[in-house]
């Protein structure tokens, strides 16, 4: 099944920029087509933004009135975009409600990209707005709406099986939309754009292009995820794709946002989605989806991974194991007195799991009552916040407190790390916490969640595909993803 083509999205304040921006994103393994962005050039020169060019681009001149920055009038607009036509651009983009029908006629709706932005929401008239856009005869049709939801995303996932065969590119802007640029043939889009945040919710050229394949991912490729609220700091994307590319595999793994488990679902049902990895705050709701779970999953309440199969949904905890792999490296947890910081879905994964191998265990959290549960799972006690110093041989923290962009947040206060042996921070991103740091500082063995993050995603990956990938390309994966993001490791 043929693939999507990529568009790379270039802005610049001057046309020697743009040029130069243009130039860079065509390279070999680049931008199939280049979106020249005329509405920031201050010193326009058409002539020169569309000479010598080695690929195929599209003019546009987005108006302020739609999410641009040419603040010019209509008539200059409309001059721009046809001059650009007849120097030869290979497309011009025109805003449905910009008055364009005399030169969609005069080109009998070559070379056209006929689109329509809001940047509020998913109209509920989406279809109806789609079916006037193409009477026009514009050779493609382009809706880029803000999702919200992975509800928004299904319609537009709907819009475009409904119009198979047609040329048309459906972008669902924001973080929940970002599965209809990962994977625009799926949607039915002839080509997804790609660029540096000019839209909310863009994915940049070279991730596009390397870390999620987009150029070589069809409808027929089987498609996985990870699942959250947020996700786009996840490290699990670069490290499963570079699983499936290694083991020969047409799979792509692209990050989910959901209002809730429902919602999540809904998108992952009518996408035909494999497996997902289920992060906060859906590793306890999303038990309501699935028909069969594991036993530690059955012992926790909380799986942190499912997959399809022709029945329904299936359950797997993978946290446990994987929270323990770098503990037995480093000798176990038998007779440990372990406090377990935090009280969803990984807090219980993380206090069976240590019961399990004979460590005493107590949780401590900001809500008591849930504290209690989770101590109950594990014959465990409900201890205070922050724990006193020296009432522990290993801590763990379990929240999200301390992961980027919040690096200066921790879980509890320094004066609590005294006396303490080892502490296990969940996050990974960044790699040194600011808890790890006090912990290293008052004579703690530390441990990263990065450990965590690799041993329980290969597990994952091997449930998935029967293939087990190497944990060193997993780790490497997400090392390098980190050192792209800024992250310290």
């Amino acid at each position: 099944m043929p693939c999507a083509q990529l568009c790379a999205t270039v802005t610049a304040e001057t046309t020697a920029e743009l040029r130069a921006r243009r130039d860079e994103a065509s390279h070999a393994d680049g931008a199939d087509l280049v979106e020249l962005r005329l509405d920031t050039v201050r010193d326009l020169d058409l002539e020169g933004a569309l000479a010598d060019r080695t690929r195929p681009v599209l003019v546009t001149c987005r108006p302020v009135w739609e999410g641009g920055r040419f603040r010019g009038s209509e008539a200059e607009r409309h001059d721009i975009l046809h001059r650009a036509l007849l120097l030869g651009a290979d497309w011009v983009d025109l805003e449905w409600r910009g008055g364009f029908e005399a030169l969609i006629a005069e080109r009998q709706g070559r070379n056209i990209v006929l689109s329509m932005h809001d940047f509020d929401g998913t109209p509920d008239d989406l279809d109806e707005r789609y079916r006037a856009m193409r009477g026009t005869g514009a050779e493609v049709v382009k809706l880029a709406v803000h999702t919200h939801s992975a509800g928004d995303v299904v319609r537009l996932l709907r819009l475009g099986r409904a119009h198979r065969g047609e040329r048309l590119v459906l972008v669902g802007m924001g973080a929940a939309g970002v599965p209809t640029r990962l994977l625009p043939a799926h949607f039915g889009s002839c080509w997804t754009y790609a660029g540096e945040g000019v839209a909310p919710g863009q994915v940049c050229l070279s991730e596009m292009v390397h870390r999620y394949r987009v150029k070589r991912t069809s409808a027929s490729t089987v498609v996985y995820g990870v699942a959250g609220a947020p996700i786009g700091h996840s490290l699990s994307p670069p490290m499963h794709n570079a699983g499936f590319e290694a083991a020969g595999l047409d799979a792509i793994y692209v990050p989910f946002e959901a209002t809730g488990a429902d919602d999540l679902m809904t998108l992952a049902d009518a996408l035909g989605v494999a497996g997902l990895s289920v992060t906060a705050p859906f590793k306890e709701s999303i038990l309501d989806h699935v028909r069969s779970v594991d036993t530690l999953g059955q012992q926790v309440g909380a799986v942190n991974t499912v997959r399809a199969d022709q029945e329904g949904w299936v359950g797997l905890n993978t946290d446990g194991p994987g929270f323990l792999a770098p503990l037995d490296a480093r000798g176990g947890v038998s007779g440990l007195r372990s406090t377990v910081l935090g009280a969803g879905g990984a807090a219980r994964a993380v206090a069976v799991a240590l019961a399990s191998r004979g460590a005493d265990v107590t949780i401590c959290a900001r809500r008591p009552e849930r504290a209690a549960v989770v101590a109950r799972l594990a014959g465990g006690t409900v201890g205070p916040l922050p724990p006193r110093p020296g009432s522990w041989d290993l801590l763990v923290n379990t929240t999200p407190l301390g992961t980027a962009p919040g690096v200066t947040a921790t879980p509890v206060p320094a004066a609590s790390l005294c006396g303490g042996r080892t502490v296990y921070d969940l996050v990974y991103n960044p790699g040194r916490t600011r808890l790890l740091r006090e912990a290293a500082a008052a004579g703690c063995v530390t441990i990263g969640g990065l450990d965590m993050l690799v041993a329980q995603a290969v597990r994952q990956f091997e449930w998935w595909s029967g293939t087990r990938p190497s944990a060193e390309l997993f780790r490497t994966a997400a090392l390098n993803a980190l050192d792209i993001s800024g992250g310290s490791v």
